[in-house]
This record gives C-alpha cells, sequence and structure tokens, in this order.
C-alpha cells in the first residue's frame, strides 16, 4: 500500500555519493580513532591552499579530528577544465574540496569571504571581504569544531605572497586571541560557547624560510610519510589523491614514498615537542569518560577482521557510556562515530533513490527503497521517519542476513520546501562577502541534502538512526552506477538564450526563451520579457502551456533597443495565476565532482554601443576553458572552433583574425608544432590574437620575435589606464577607443604580463596599481610580414562574459587590425615607455 505524507526537512550525516562500505581493516582504524580526542584546524585562503599531507597525517596517524577552514571558494581563480568563472568556478572548487577530504579523511568549512581575484595586500583584502564580518566566520567555526591546535598555511605577512593569503594568517591568530572571550561576538554563545586553543603554529614553508630544520628554535618538526598498514598506503600517496580533485586548477600530483618532514613554526601558546603536547587526548578529558576508553581498547583487541560484526555488543556498551558523559562537542563527535561503527560492522546499507533527479514543492515524488544487513547480527527494522512522519507500514520488519527489503513509497513534498540552490549563492552577494541570512548556515561547505530519510533500526534491542539521503540513480552503459543529489526545484524553469546580448545599433534582434516544465501536470501561464527603459519587444507576451515533466516550449521575442548606449537587463517571468517563475536552471557537470544546480534568476545582461567590427570569420584555438567564443558569437562574427587538425595554411586562410584562448600553451602540448603555420598565417596578412598564459619562456617558438613573460599583474579593476600610442590602429579602428572604455571592468585588468620584449612590439598601454611602477606589457602589438600578431594579458576572458562595453570594442579593434584602409602603417615607435631588451 502507498501512503502520501508530506516531507519536512532533516539534517543528514552523510555526504552525496557513491556508497563505499569500508573493509575490516579500515573499520579497525575507525575504533582506535574512538579512543583519541585530539582535534586539530588548517587554516588558509583558498581551494588547494591546504596541505593535504599535513590533514591526511593528522586523521589517519594521529586520529585526530581534522578539517580545513577555506576563508573563501576560490571563485575568482582561473579554470583549466570549462568555461566557468566566478561564482560556478567557486561551486566547482568548493565540490572539489568536499571531494579532497572524503581522500584525506578531514572536515570542510568556510567563511562567507568571496574570492575576488588576486590581491597585493592584506589591507585591500579586509576592505574587500569586510575584515570583521570574515573574523566572526573564523571565530564561529572556532567555537563549533574546538580545535586543540590551529595550523596556518602562510605567514602573516607580505612573505604570504597575497592578499588573501596574509589576511587569512592574520585572521587564524586574532580568531586564536579572541574565541575564547565571552565579549567577542556574544551573539554566537547562544548556540556556541567560548574556546580557547591550545596553540597555533604556521605550517612553515621552504619557499619563504629554505633554512628551516627540525633544530630551528620555536619549530616543531613531523615526519609526515610514514606508511598506513590498515589502509594500504603512504600519507603522502593519500594527499597526492586529495590534491589532485583540484582539476579545475591542473593540480595532479603524484604520490611519494619516505620520510617527508612537515615544520611548524610557534605563533601563539607554549613551546612543545609535539603540536598535542599538553593537550589531554584521551577520554579523562570529558567528565564521566573515564569507563569509556577501556571499553574502546577492549574492542580493538577483540576485533576480528573476518566477523566485524562480532564487535556490535562491545559497541553498544560504549555508545551507552557515551550518552552518560558530560554534554559537548566530543559527546557528539564520538556517537556520530560509534553509530557509524556499529554500521559499517554490519555492512548494512541503505539507499532510497527518487524516480527523478528532482521534485517541486506540493509535488508527490516516488521513492524507492533498498535496505539489507549484511551480517549475522540481528536486526530488526523499527521505522522510517522524516521529520516527524513516521513509514508504520514496515514496523518491526526483521532484516536477514544479506536478504534485501526493497519496498516503494509516494511522498508529498512540503509546498513550503526550500530550492536545492548552494545556499550562499541564493541572495545578490558584493564583491567580497557572500549574503546568508540564516547564520545557521555560516561554515557550512554545502547545502544539506534536499530529503534526508531516517531509518530507525533495533540493534541488541537498542535503537540505531542512520540517515539515508535520497539520490537518483541510473546506470550509464561505459561508466556504469551513477548517481546525483536529489533536489528541489521551481516547477517551471525560464532559460534564455544568450548570457549576453550586444546591440551595435538599433536593429532589432531575436532572443529565445525556454519554458521547461519540473513537474507531471500541465501548466498554463504568461510570458513576459522586462528591458531597459525605452526598448521594446514583439510581441508583448505570450501564452503558452506546458503538459508534462521535461518539456520543453521555446519562444522567440524580436527585442528592439534603445537609441541611446547603455549597459542593462533583461529578464524574463512566467506568471501562473499569482505565482510568478522567474528563475533559470543551470547544470554543472563533471566526472569528479556531483553535478551541480544552479537556478539563477532569468536575466540576460544586455549592451547597447555603436559597435564596430571588420571581417566575418574568426577562428578560435581553446586553452584553459572561457566564453570568449560565446562573444565573437554575440559581435556578429562567425565562429570556427579550431582543432588541431585544423591548423593549416589553407584552413587559416579564410580566417579574418585567429585568437588563442586563455593559457593555450600551457595547456596545448601541440601548440608549439602549429605555430609554424598560424606565424605563416601572420606573415601573409593575417592577424593572430594570443592571450595570457602563465609564466613561460616563449623564444621565438611562439612569437616572431622575443618576449618574457612576467607574473606582472594589476588587480585594480578601476586602475588607471594610460595610452602609450594613442594614435594606433588598435585604439582607432574601427572603434575609437577611450579611456571611458575601462570603466566598469570587473576583478581586475589584466595578469601575467610580459616585462621585455624585442623591439619589433609595440607596447600599447600602460597601468599600474596604486604605489606600483608602470606595467607597459598589457598590450603588445607586432608586425610580422602583411600581418599582426598580437600578445595580451588584459583580462578579456573575464570581461567580455561581464558584457563590460569597453572591452567589447577593444576586443573587435583587434581581430579587425588587418582590415584597416592603411594596412601596414604603424606610427612611430614610442621607445622612452616601451621596456624592451
Amino acid at each position: 500500500m502507498m501512503r502520501f505524507l508530506s516531507l519536512f526537512f532533516f539534517v543528514s550525516f552523510f555526504a552525496y555519493g557513491q556508497h563505499n562500505q569500508p573493509a575490516a581493516a579500515e573499520i579497525k582504524l575507525k575504533l582506535k580513532k574512538l579512543n583519541f580526542l585530539g582535534s586539530a584546524l588548517y587554516v588558509a585562503a583558498h581551494p588547494d591552499d591546504e596541505n593535504t599531507r599535513v590533514i591526511a597525517y593528522l586523521a589517519n596517524e594521529r586520529l585526530a579530528a581534522t578539517a580545513y577552514l577555506s576563508m573563501t571558494r576560490g571563485d575568482g581563480g582561473q579554470n583549466l577544465i570549462g568555461p566557468e568563472m566566478r561564482d560556478l568556478l567557486g561551486l566547482i572548487r568548493t565540490q572539489e574540496l568536499i571531494t579532497a577530504r572524503k581522500i584525506d579523511g578531514g572536515e570542510q568549512f568556510f567563511t562567507r569571504a568571496n574570492d575576488f581575484g588576486y590581491s597585493k595586500s592584506a589591507d585591500e583584502t579586509f576592505e574587500t571581504w569586510n575584515k570583521d564580518e570574515i573574523l566572526s566566520d573564523v571565530v564561529r567555526v572556532y567555537r563549533s569544531f574546538q580545535p586543540d591546535v590551529i595550523l596556518t598555511r602562510f605567514p602573516p605577512n607580505e612573505r604570504a605572497g597575497h592578499g588573501h593569503h596574509t589576511a587569512s594568517a592574520m585572521l587564524a591568530i586574532e580568531a586564536f586571541d579572541v574565541s575564547g572571550k565571552a565579549t567577542t561576538y556574544p551573539n554566537q554563545l547562544k548556540t556556541f560557547t567560548t574556546w580557547q586553543p591550545k596553540r597555533l603554529y604556521i605550517n612553515t614553508g621552504r619557499w619563504w624560510n629554505d633554512t628551516i630544520n627540525e633544530n630551528t628554535p620555536g619549530v616543531t618538526a613531523l615526519d609526515v610519510g610514514g606508511y598506513n598498514t590498515l589502509l594500504g598506503e603512504s600519507y603522502a600517496e593519500m594527499a597526492a589523491a586529495s590534491r589532485s580533485q583540484h582539476k579545475s586548477q591542473g593540480f595532479g600530483a603524484s604520490g611519494r614514498r619516505g620520510e617527508a618532514k612537515e615544520f611548524f613554526e610557534l605563533t601563539r601558546g607554549d613551546a612543545a615537542r609535539d603540536i598535542f603536547d599538553g593537550v589531554n587526548t584521551t577520554w579523562s578529558r570529558v567528565k564521566g569518560g573515564e569507563k569509556v576508553q577501556p571499553l574502546v581498547d577492549r574492542a580493538i583487541r577483540e576485533f576480528d577482521l573476518e566477523a566485524p560484526y562480532k564487535s556490535i555488543p562491545i559497541l553498544m556498551q560504549i555508545r551507552n557510556v557515551i550518552r552518560q558523559v558530560e554534554p559537548g562537542v566530543w559527546r557528539n563527535r564520538k556517537l556520530k562515530e560509534t553509530d557509524l561503527l556499529i554500521k559499517d560492522c554490519l555492512g548494512f546499507y541503505a539507499e532510497v533513490v527518487a524516480g527523478t533527479f528532482h521534485g517541486s514543492p506540493g509535488e508527490v515524488v516516488t521513492l524507492n527503497y533498498e535496505l539489507i544487513n549484511r551480517s549475522a547480527f540481528p536486526v530488526t527494522l523499527k521505522r522510517i521517519t522524516c521529520g516527524d512522519v513516521a513509514l508504520d507500514t514496515m514496523f518491526q520488519q526483521k532484516l536477514e542476513n544479506n536478504i534485501p527489503l526493497s519496498f516503494r513509497v509516494q511522498k508529498k513534498i512540503d509546498s513550503k520546501k526550500e530550492y536545492s540552490d548552494p545556499y550562499w549563492l541564493r541572495e545578490p552577494h558584493s564583491i567580497g562577502l557572500f549574503t546568508v541570512p540564516d547564520e545557521k548556515l555560516i561554515g557550512k561547505p554545502e547545502n544539506d541534502a534536499a530529503l534526508t530519510m531516517v531509518v530507525e533500526i533495533l540493534v541488541d534491542k537498542e535503537p540505531v538512526h542512520i540517515h539515508v539521503p535520497v539520490v537518483y540513480k541510473w546506470t550509464d552503459p561505459v561508466k556504469g552506477e551513477q548517481n546525483r543529489p536529489f533536489e528541489i526545484v521551481p516547477a517551471v524553469f525560464v532559460n534564455l538564450s544568450d548570457p549576453v546580448l550586444v546591440f551595435s545599433d538599433a536593429t532589432p534582434k531575436t532572443i529565445q526563451v525556454q519554458i521547461k516544465s519540473a513537474v507531471s501536470k500541465a501548466i498554463s501561464g504568461t510570458l513576459k520579457l522586462n528591458l531597459p527603459q525605452g526598448w521594446q519587444t514583439e510581441p508583448a507576451d505570450a501564452s503558452l502551456t506546458i503538459s508534462a515533466r521535461g518539456e520543453e516550449v521555446v519562444h522567440d521575442f524580436l527585442v528592439y533597443p534603445g537609441n541611446e548606449e547603455v549597459t542593462g537587463k533583461l529578464s524574463a517571468t512566467f506568471k501562473v495565476g499569482d505565482k510568478i517563475f522567474n528563475q533559470s536552471l543551470q547544470l554543472i557537470s563533471y566526472d569528479h565532482i556531483p553535478v551541480q544546480t544552479l537556478l539563477p534568476k532569468a536575466e540576460t545582461k544586455v549592451v547597447r554601443i555603436n559597435l564596430k567590427r571588420e571581417g566575418n570569420t574568426v577562428g578560435y584555438i581553446r586553452g584553459a576553458g572561457d566564453d570568449i567564443p560565446v562573444a565573437l558569437r554575440t559581435m556578429g562574427y562567425e565562429m570556427v572552433d579550431l582543432k588541431n587538425s585544423d591548423v593549416t595554411i589553407e584552413n587559416l586562410k579564410r580566417m579574418d583574425a585567429v585568437v588563442l584562448g586563455v593559457r593555450a600553451i600551457n595547456t596545448n602540448e601541440r601548440l608549439r608544432f602549429l605555430m609554424p603555420a598560424l606565424l605563416e598565417y601572420v606573415k601573409q596578412g593575417g592577424t593572430l590574437v594570443m592571450q595570457y598564459n602563465t609564466s613561460v619562456e616563449l623564444g621565438t617558438t611562439f612569437t616572431p620575435y622575443k618576449l618574457n613573460i612576467s607574473r606582472d599583474r594589476v588587480t585594480d579593476e578601476n586602475s588607471e589606464v594610460r595610452f602609450l600610442l594613442p594614435n594606433h590602429p588598435v585604439l582607432n579602428y574601427p572603434n575609437k577607443i577611450t579611456t571611458n572604455d575601462f570603466k566598469d571592468w570587473v576583478q581586475e585588468r589584466g595578469l601575467y604580463f610580459p616585462n621585455t620584449w624585442a623591439s619589433e612590439f609595440e607596447a600599447i598601454l600602460s597601468m599600474n596599481d596604486k604605489g606600483e611602477d608602470p606595467k607597459d606589457g598589457s598590450l603588445l602589438v607586432a608586425k610580422y610580414g602583411n600581418g599582426y600578431y598580437i600578445y595580451t594579458g588584459l583580462s578579456f576572458f573575464r570581461e567580455l562574459p561581464e558584457g563590460v562595453a569597453g572591452a567589447y570594442k577593444l576586443f573587435a579593434n583587434l581581430v579587425s587590425v588587418s582590415k584597416q584602409p592603411l594596412q601596414g602603417v604603424i606610427p612611430k615607435k614610442n621607445l622612452k615607455k616601451s621596456k624592451r631588451k
């Protein structure tokens, strides 16, 4: 019999992922961990800043409760695996960190700080982040996790090499000093208690202290390269697998074996030979905990690798004794560990699979259950709950050894249930700080599961609760079994066809709006576009019906821009009765992380500029991933995606210009062999635009003349831009470029500028951050034969997807330069302002 039940929210203990039943050796390691009551918190600025060797060692050798606190989610970095930038990249890197922690055994925390890109000072970082808000987040994590030891990746000064790095260390130290004071952020004490860590170390790196060793005063050295016989790998090997999850940053690592020294420089607290010296890591640190230690010792001693279920009776004893100790973080932590040990020793498998991968509030969803006890220990299913609602049809059902119990239930989703988009992206946010109205979410790495079922079983006549997040599962013919989180979404998605629309004149453009249903019933409503003042659409609105789940209806609107140059937003709404749907569906899918669902507002940035361009066809050789091909199409070019095999003289002759994607040299090993054809194309009259690459000696393999890339960058997006050669074609044809075209840029001006170049290159622009020397290498143009070779570190890969009008004008000039009427004429060189070698 199927029952229809209301859905309530419940916090899940388990994260998304495939079911990985630990082997008996891993269970024994978890048993040993039950007897260690020490904790460490690693603190740094970004995903990939953490020292995975240290985390793996502390979590699996020292058996400490270990976590990493990253100030940001890495939103301001680059992306080597796809076009996602900013918030979307931060979401990818968040999941990469969570996946890394599943490998090395740590937990993961974040503050609300937004990675706004490279920062050259802690002062700039604190001003952008709002220091007090982020400090409160760090203190909150200290008070909730209660670490005995704090380890920072970076020193609290300029040696850290990045303003975010320096700021992370400064915040860690300041939080150490104030988290134990009741007068600091007193509102947090409604939920947490004050907490004072024992000591704080800098995990000193040899890149800023190459003489450090175990005899250096104030330094503790640990060998983190040991081999774990229960896990069958060294901590360095485990760390390499963990670090290799940072795929968007190209941080694949090889495992190492043997001694691996890490050095920790004492910054706060008393001196010690070991980081946990003076910390009571036994059960005697908890009032009433003295009875636990001998029971755990016995459980370890008597553990049967071939029959883990024989440990169930003593684990139940341990569980009952822990329940009687003083309430606090250790009681909660060890009860959770014990419950997981009981589940693992039973070989208990619990899975709840939804019939679809998402549902909407008020909708009925089908849930398929599979429960199995894979041990000889007797287990009884008592009930399954979700919130306060029980499925009592299965009351007192015995679960026999290795006999699965499967059944199906239908549930109605609570009509007030929140959507599943990432909690920190639900509200508009500033450049430096995410908006999180619910302070209970601050610090959490991700949303709790949209729907969690609680399976209550009787083990030795005692109830044990197993929390099972609902997933959607399917079988891929190549990859095998796959799953993804079940999610709560709007009943209707409203998707716009273009992220940015550029109108170069008053000519109207067609924009497509897709309406997609997420529910099984038919929905009828009115679709409408909301435009900047003075703009119009044909038709004004449209009445549409979608009749089934997954059905899509696409409607075309002809958009007439105004006559004035303006940058604004176009949004779409679908009104059903008095309910307005205005969220689109955006999916991020990579093999190394779960599918990510975003529900941004159905908005498109619209730019009305008098944009001129020359030529029709632009070839693009992709690099690390960016959306410039989309921008080229928006500008009206036919964009040809050039594969390596397409780069021949004959094919290139059809192109008015060729653009190389960001970091193309760094990511395409074949490019050095393609350059002769590309340079010959330039020589015969073509234009080649090469975007930034990281520090690499270009020599004359990738350029017609000598060019050296440095780490020079300009991080202030509002910094002054000076024209070194104001009469140069790229500043005048076909669009006149003025300093106004450098307004409203985002995140930065550019990065990895060349610092020396041959005299054949013309330096077009000069810029610098406050207090620094001018940087003249952001845009270099060289005449080569009958064509132009252009190298630019300007951040077009950020500006064009954001609809920055001036960036569109300047980029149009770069790809149009060979079409200028006086082709071949270059203004006289300005030798004084160009750095040449």
